[in-house]
Order: C-alpha cells, then structure tokens, then sequence
C-alpha cells in the first residue's frame, strides 16, 4: 500500500459539506466490493485498492501483529500492480459524465486507503482530492440531514387507493416526490416482492433517501406515501420515519370496487403460486377459513375474489395503523370516480 510520505496538504482534501456543494464531482470509493455492495454513496465508483480477501488479511494482521505488519503486506500485494491501477482510474475519469469534473477519493473513513490513492493519483497526474472523514463522515452527515424539519406531507388510503400511481402523477406535475416504495424496490405488504428479487440494504436505502431529497427544496413540501418503520427487508433509516409519523396526512377515499380494479390490475398478471404463498404468510392474522377461501380462489383464476378477501384483513390493519399513529388528517379527498391525474391535480392544488 503506497503511503505518502506526507499527510495531503489541506488544499487536497475536502469536507463532506463542500463536496456535497459541488456542481459535480467523479467519486472513487477504494473500498472493497463487499463494503460497497453493503452501502455506498449513490454515483460513486467502485475503485477498491484491495479485493475482500485481501482486505480481510490486512485486518487481521493489523489487528494481531501491528500496524506495520499490515502496512508491509499492503505494499507487496498493491505494488506491482500500481500501474494498472493508475490506467483503470485514468480510464474511469475519462468515462465519467463529466470529465472535467472534480476528482474526489474515499475510503472508511478518510484513512491509509484514500490517502494512499490519492497519493497515487496525484503522481500519475490526475488532480485527486480525499473526502475527509470518508464514508463514515458521509453517513453522519446524511443522518444529520435526514432529521431535518422536511415539510412532508403523507399521502395515506386504505389499500388498493393507488397511491404510488397519485404520486407518479405529482412528480409530473411538478410537485417534488420521495417514492419509499421505488427506492426499497418493494411494493409494501406481504404481496410486495412476488419474485422474490434482493432489495438494496437498509444502509443503501438511508443513502439513496438522502440523494433524492438533498436535490429538492427543503422550503417546498415533498410528498410520500403512508408507510410502516419496515419496506419489505428494508428498515427506513430513523429520523426520516420520525419525521413521516409525525406529519399531517392527507386522506383518500376510494370505493372498494375501483381499490379491487386497482389491485386486480398490479396482480392480475402474476403467476399463482407466490400469490398463494404471499396468502400463505398472512393466514394468522386473515384466519384459516378465510386464507383457504382465498387460495381455493386463486386456484380458480378468481384473482379478484382472492383480492376481495385480503381486504378484509388491510383494511382493519389500516385502521389499527392510523389509530396507533394518530396524525392530523389536513385533507381528506374525494377519490371517487376519479383518475389518479384528477387527484394529483387535486392535491397539487390545495
């Protein structure tokens, strides 16, 4: 591991609040996959120094031996391929949306990995900066953000209202929106991940929560739906579900045969066996006499009536939900009969 013989002059590093102040910027986060995959800053680039095994080794052996017997091990493991580091990072930068743009590194947490890289760089002529503090600096700072006085307004309904369309529609028109559910890659419920695809980690979630809403204004109000502490395997990162669960809800109603055209038209084209499955996960809390009717239903092909049947058991953990959390209802519209534009529209002009 290249350790420059000196610590970056404070010309070559940059806090996280003056990064985050920057038009744009082409990040390398130089640690391994594995931390990566677990949590990153949304745009930056992987450019690990070390790969996960490697990494692994050297914490051990700083850990047990001492920091010099790791800082030996990185030398020889980095050494003889300092050059094709130096061509992977000139070709990254030269592939970035923006070229000119600042060059910035991070690892952990500001330590020997990004002083070494940018070191690195440095010498190879690419104009590198280290993000004080690293990732760890980041995190900390976005939880400081996340707790902020934003002026959410929560769009609640029972169901099968249509919220995520309603809030589609806002964004179109205008109106700045944080969709939970797009960024959890989850559509809530026990029905909300049929195929069973991974989810970003809750680390990633609180990371990309805090990319979208550091673009918005924080004078505006921002719109999100209704949701629980937990989005599938996601958990939303605390002060952000503090801030939801206490702010001012707007209510809409629909008739239950418009919310069943809407869940028959998410599922209605969905293989049987993870809906069964999905009914399967809910039959305590439905009841067994109703979870079979249920399944004897989508044995049919009656997705509707299987549907009719779910609803029975949301709507009463909906009305739970709102009395648990009791939140003063500003608005309550009128749904029916209504497309989701008319009530987007309507929302937007309150």
């Amino acid at each position: 591991m290249p350790t420059p013989p000196d610590q970056p002059a404070p010309h070559d590093v940059v806090t996280v609040a003056h990064w985050l102040a920057m038009p744009s910027a082409t990040v390398f986060d130089t640690r391994t996959p594995a931390e990566f995959a677990q949590g990153h800053i949304p745009g930056a680039i992987n450019l690990p120094l070390f790969d996960n095994d490697e990494r692994a080794e050297i914490g051990t052996l700083y850990k047990q031996v001492g920091k010099q017997a790791a800082v030996d091990r990185g030398l020889e493991l980095i050494g003889p391929r300092m050059a094709d580091f130096v061509q992977r990072a000139r070709e990254l930068t030269a592939a970035a949306p923006d070229p000119a743009a600042p060059v910035l590194v991070h690892c952990w947490r500001g330590g020997m990995r990004s002083e070494s890289v940018t070191w690195l760089m440095r010498m190879a002529g690419i104009p590198a900066r280290k993000i004080d503090g690293g990732y760890k600096a980041y995190r900390r700072h976005l939880t400081r953000e996340l707790a902020h006085p934003w002026r959410l307004r929560v769009l609640a309904g029972p169901t099968g209202t249509g919220k995520t369309p309603i809030l589609r529609h806002l964004a179109d028109l205008g109106e700045q929106v944080l969709d939970l559910e797009a960024l959890a890659d989850h559509l809530g419920s026990a029905f909300g991940n049929l195929d069973g695809h991974a989810q970003p980690s809750s680390e990633q979630f609180a990371n990309d929560c805090f990319e979208k809403l550091r673009g918005m204004d924080a004078g505006r109000v921002v719109w999100l739906e209704d949701e629980s502490r937990r989005i599938g395997t996601v958990h939303m990162p605390e002060p952000l579900y503090a801030t939801l669960r206490r702010a001012p809800i707007t209510l809409v109603d629909r008739t239950r045969t418009e919310r069943l055209d809407e869940i028959e038209r998410i599922y209605g084209g969905a293989p049987v066996a993870p809906l069964q499955a999905a009914f399967r996960r809910i039959t305590d809390k439905l009841g067994g006499q109703h979870a079979q009717a249920a399944l004897d239903a989508l044995d049919r092909g009656a997705i509707r009536e299987a549907a009719d049947i779910g609803l029975v058991y949301y709507d009463k953990l909906y009305a739970h939900t709102l009395a648990r959390h009791a939140r003063p209802v500003v608005h309550h519209i009128d749904g029916r009969a209504k497309t989701f534009l008319d009530i987007a529209r309507e929302l937007r002009d309150l």
